[in-house]
């Protein structure tokens, strides 16, 4: 809860003088931690007196876990990790209600995750952090019988001369199906883009990469790592006895509120078996150019450019950085009935209607070559191939979009500028790629600032000597002025707010939530194209689109550090990493 509300609903109830709760609000802001646990920590309120004063305020019932005892099938209902992280505990129901109690009533996603999951209506409850803790502990309790049952189990398993029945059965008992359900139906909850599940000498890991950060969710005993991978194995219709070799595989998971496929690669480790699912939201939908998160000039030459009959659109970028979303999100405005649109893909993330998806399998020979060949005998409009990989797709292409085609694609490269080289250095010719290439764009994802604990404050003398080592700072003020974002350069940019997350329940301490991209745009104009075919170097191309225009990736992201969108911290690590 943030330190403005709490302080507004102690000085309502009359507990502490306005004076104090001012004082303690100042007092835990300077210290760095939340409102309440600077209270309690102080013995300025007690754990009881805070939170019933909460639950008045709110109108809601008040009650100390540490008097309840839990049925296990009830503490169960809502998942240890969302307890962990959430702070909300299942402490009864019956069939139509599930009692929770929480130390933030207005955590309504939470609850409504828990409604989707259990099909049963919520009763909200005020509780304090060591009931919380206390039930926790109860968790850990009931668990600890249940490892000790997959112990045996998977001893057994491991023992038993048919080792692939053992597994199998294990695979499908009880507690690891609940544990297997668990992880995947929170990292679904967390919107998690990955799943890492990492065998360690004494236990197993679970990490999930939320906003592009892998962030350690739960440590589970070693001895459930064989029914875990043995789980997961079944699910994506792997060989269980294979231990020795890289499998891959996919499923699916249904709901009616969500389709969710996950990639699954089991690696072979010293330890183990390592398992990393990758989640592709089959339910998520197709964002517009806008919601890209490009600014002005930008957004309206990437519009041009995709209106043109033929030609080669280029994203890049290293892994991860979203260069798929935004291919989906241009391929879904150019799906036209009157189009014929194909693609070859490594893998299919998403479903799209009425365009033609092939995925590469490499095993049957089946490339992005061989597959971009066989497309151009399918008379399509419009092409888009997962990734430009080698000479071959490249050339091949070029030539399509020569011919009157429209081409998409990706490729490695940390810049825009740089990809025009790089097509050179893969065989293909000058002209080919002057004549055919329209637009280039560079992007990476920065973690937006929470809007829950968002605060603003002004860069320090010492920030800035550390921001111009990176970045010449008259030159951000310049960009910032020309688009838009402050009203002159001349003013000292100690003056400017700007922006961060303090930490909140919402974003899990973190100060973010959510992403959005940083994007840099070069179009290929006749001066571009003749630079091309006079082979300029590097610098060349990027001083002429510098004198075009174009918007860097930093630059893009000093904007919306300053519009209160991401942190200057977030826009230089993924520029300078």
């Amino acid at each position: 809860m943030k330190s403005a509300t709490l302080a507004k609903i102690l000085i309502n109830a009359n507990v502490l003088p306005e004076t104090d709760v001012k004082a303690a609000v100042e007092a835990a802001d300077s210290s760095g931690i939340d409102l309440d646990k600077y209270l309690v920590d102080q013995n300025i309120l007690s754990e009881n007196v805070l939170y019933e004063t909460i639950a008045s305020y709110y109108k809601l019932p008040f009650l100390d876990l540490k008097q309840v005892t839990i049925r296990k099938d009830v503490l169960e209902a809502v998942p240890e990790p969302l307890v962990q992280v959430h702070q909300v505990v299942a402490y009864d129901m019956d069939p139509k209600k599930i009692k929770l109690a929480t130390l933030d009533p207005r955590d309504l996603q939470t609850f409504e995750f828990i409604k989707k999951k259990t099909g049963l209506i919520p009763e909200i409850t005020i509780t304090t952090p060591s009931s919380i803790k206390n039930a926790l502990s109860q968790f850990h309790k009931g668990l600890s019988a249940t490892f000790k049952e997959i112990t045996t189990k998977t001893e057994e398993a491991e023992q038993g001369t048919d080792g692939d029945k053992k597994l199998s059965e294990l695979a499908e008992d009880v507690p690891i199906v609940r544990i297997v359900d668990s992880m995947l139906e929170y990292a679904i909850f967390e919107s998690a883009s990955d799943i890492h599940i990492e065998p360690q000498e004494n236990d197993l890991v679970v990490r999930y990469r939320i906003d592009g950060r892998l962030k350690q969710v739960m440590t589970l005993p070693k001895n459930t790592q064989s029914g875990i991978i043995a789980r997961i194995k079944i699910l994506s219709n792997l060989k269980i006895d294979e231990h020795r070799l890289p499998q891959d595989g996919r499923f699916t998971i249904n709901s009616k509120d969500y389709k969710v496929a996950f990639r699954v690669s089991i690696l072979p480790v010293y330890d183990g078996e390592k398992a990393v699912l990758r989640l592709l939201n089959e339910s998520a939908q197709v964002l517009t150019l806008e919601q890209l998160g490009l600014q002005p000039r930008p957004l309206e030459m990437l519009k041009r450019n995709i209106k043109k009959p033929h030609g080669i659109i280029l994203v890049t970028g290293p892994t991860g950085s979203g260069k798929t979303t935004t291919l989906y999100t241009i391929l879904n405005i150019l799906n036209k009935p009157e189009v014929n649109i194909s693609t070859v893909e490594d893998p299919i993330e998403y479903r799209m209607p009425r365009i033609n998806q092939s995925q590469v399998n490499p095993k049957i020979g089946f490339t992005f070559a061989g597959g971009l060949r066989s497309l151009l005998r399918q008379d399509p409009n419009i092409i888009m191939v997962g990734e430009i990989r080698d000479n071959e797709t490249a050339e091949i292409a070029a030539n399509a979009a020569m011919t009157g085609h429209l081409v998409l694609s990706t490729l490695h490269t940390n810049d825009a500028v740089t990809a025009l080289p790089r097509l050179g250095e893969m065989g293909v010719p000058s002209f080919l790629i002057a004549s055919t290439t329209n637009i280039l764009m560079a992007q990476r994802l920065v973690r937006k600032i929470c809007l829950h604990c968002i605060q603003s404050y002004t860069l320090t003398k010492a920030a800035v000597e550390d921001l111009n080592k990176q970045f010449e700072v008259s030159f951000i003020m310049k960009t910032l002025a020309r688009e838009g974002a402050i009203l002159s350069d001349t003013a000292p940019i100690e003056s400017l707010l700007f922006y961060r997350g303090k930490g909140c329940k919402q974003c899990n301490h973190e100060g973010y939530k959510g992403r959005i991209g940083i994007y840099e745009i070069l179009e290929v104009t006749h001066e571009v194209a003749d630079l091309i075919l006079n082979k300029g170097t590097t610098e060349d191309l990027r001083r002429a689109a510098m004198k075009q225009g174009m918007l860097t990736m930093a630059e893009d992201g000093f904007i919306k550090a300053k519009y209160g969108i991401t942190t200057i911290e977030e826009v230089l690590r993924v520029t300078k990493e």
